[in-house]
């Protein structure tokens, strides 16, 4: 497995200069930077170079993360959002291309966060989305880029709230860049059994979110995770671990995930750093090591 974390751990915006961060999580003993999306259809090409070269001497790999807004929705019912969001996907995919990215994941079948005062179709709203899907894995294809559905808790999403309705979407989509994303914050909400939702994904998992209940890193909090490693070594996951941990007050971040009381009173960079470099150590003995 590879082991990466989500910049805006270190962010109160979701907008970031990514390349502050490859250094920083290389020093750090990671494998991979998990970026935002959202920016990257508009880089420049100073910007792509720059990336690419700073990821490239860090020996950092990059993936990307998005919560799709309302007008890059590929799963509404109205065609002239779907052709604005084919025209932007399509734009992003090849600055990825260009950067060298080959996965990304995230509610990309829907927009996050979903707006809940108006009304959900839920059945409606899925058929829509496995169609926009479908059309993005061939929008992705040429880049070789993966797209991985993320199952998330009720609360950020109606589509897919569990494993089986990820694993379900996924089989309906029918592509081979199309796969089910995982992870541990939404399952421990959703799942009767985490290490069940996993094992059911199987080969299906492309790409795997870690954080505690609390959405702190790894190790501050009750998540079972040796039993969620004896699951991903019983499937054989060998994919990317990404970690993604939400602590800091202030900002869009902050109101977006909804973090209302201070997680880490005070807590200074060196302390961020800290944290996540014992998460990832942690991680790596309860996945990997048997007892």
């Amino acid at each position: 497995m590879k082991y990466g974390i989500y910049y805006a751990y270190w962010e109160k915006e979701w907008e970031a200069n990514y390349v502050n961060y490859t250094d920083r999580v290389a020093r750090l003993g990671f494998d991979i930077l998990e970026v935002g999306a959202k920016p990257l259809a508009d880089y420049t090409v100073a910007q792509i170079k720059e990336l690419r070269d700073s990821a490239k001497a860090a020996g950092i790999e990059l993936t990307a993360g998005y919560g799709p807004s309302f007008d890059h929705n590929m799963g509404s019912s109205d065609p002239a959002i779907r052709a604005g969001a084919t025209e932007w996907f399509k734009r992003l995919f090849d600055v990825m291309g260009q950067l060298d990215i080959h996965a990304i994941g995230g509610a990309l079948y829907s927009y996050w966060p979903i707006d809940f005062s108006k009304p959900v179709y839920k059945e409606e709203d899925w058929k829509y989305s496995v169609e926009g899907t479908q059309i993005l894995s061939e929008l992705a294809a040429p880049y070789d880029i993966t797209l991985n559905m993320e199952v998330l808790n009720r609360f950020e999403n109606h589509i897919l709230n569990t494993a089986e309705e990820g694993i379900q979407f996924v089989k309906e989509v029918g592509k081979d860049n199309v796969k089910v994303m995982l992870d541990t914050f939404h399952m421990n909400i959703e799942e009767t059994s985490i290490s069940e939702a996993i094992r059911s994904a199987g080969s299906l998992l492309g790409h795997f979110h870690t954080g505690e209940c609390n959405r702190k890193v790894p190790g501050q909090g009750r998540m079972a995770w040796r039993e969620i490693g004896e699951a991903l070594r019983a499937i054989g996951y060998n994919g990317s671990v990404v970690m993604e941990p939400f602590v800091n007050r202030g900002g869009q971040v902050e109101r977006d995930i909804h973090i209302w009381h201070d997680m880490k009173p005070n807590i200074t960079q060196e302390q961020l750093d800290k944290d996540a470099h014992d998460a990832l150590l942690f991680q790596k003995f309860m996945f990997e090591e048997t007892m």
